[in-house]
């Protein structure tokens, strides 16, 4: 594991509506301002996700204000990929679309497999449960991958 955090860092997923806005907010909430942290999906155009709001805000971190976007999206608005040290990709489909921009754009990628929670369990309370483990299993990753005195 790297000693050095790096200065900054974009997770990105399919659509920017569950796994990656939480990965940038529990980052965000594990090290403030000391990396600067974006996400983005493949495809845009939806809205973040009711029950990755809900779960997030049970251990205090705030995504309602989150505004998903896509990669596209991420270029035509002017960010450039190029500024960031680190993407970190959440699912396969992320993955590729990262490693296309290696081609001629110089970051580290690497890949964190992790389950989409869409579509599991038949209750409310199934859904939410099924989403904590994604947020959770995210928010171990973080911490192993960006420790707190890093």
């Amino acid at each position: 594991m790297p000693s050095l955090l790096p200065s900054s860092v974009l997770f990105c997923c399919d659509h920017n509506t569950i796994r990656s806005p939480m990965a940038e907010g529990l980052l965000k909430q594990q090290h403030g301002t000391k990396i600067f942290v974006q996400s983005v999906g493949v495809r845009g155009g939806s809205e973040i996700d009711g029950f990755a709001i809900a779960v997030c805000r049970e251990i205090g971190v705030e995504l309602h204000r989150h505004k998903t976007r896509s990669f596209d999206d991420f270029e035509d608005w002017g960010d450039d990929l190029g500024s960031y040290d680190l993407v970190v990709a959440l699912s396969p489909a992320s993955l590729r679309r990262a490693l296309e921009y290696t081609r001629y754009l110089s970051f580290e990628v690497e890949y964190w497999p992790t389950m989409d929670p869409v579509g599991l369990g038949e209750s409310r309370e199934a859904k939410l449960e099924s989403y904590r483990q994604v947020r959770d299993q995210i928010k171990e990753k973080i911490l192993e991958r960006f420790p707190p005195d890093g």
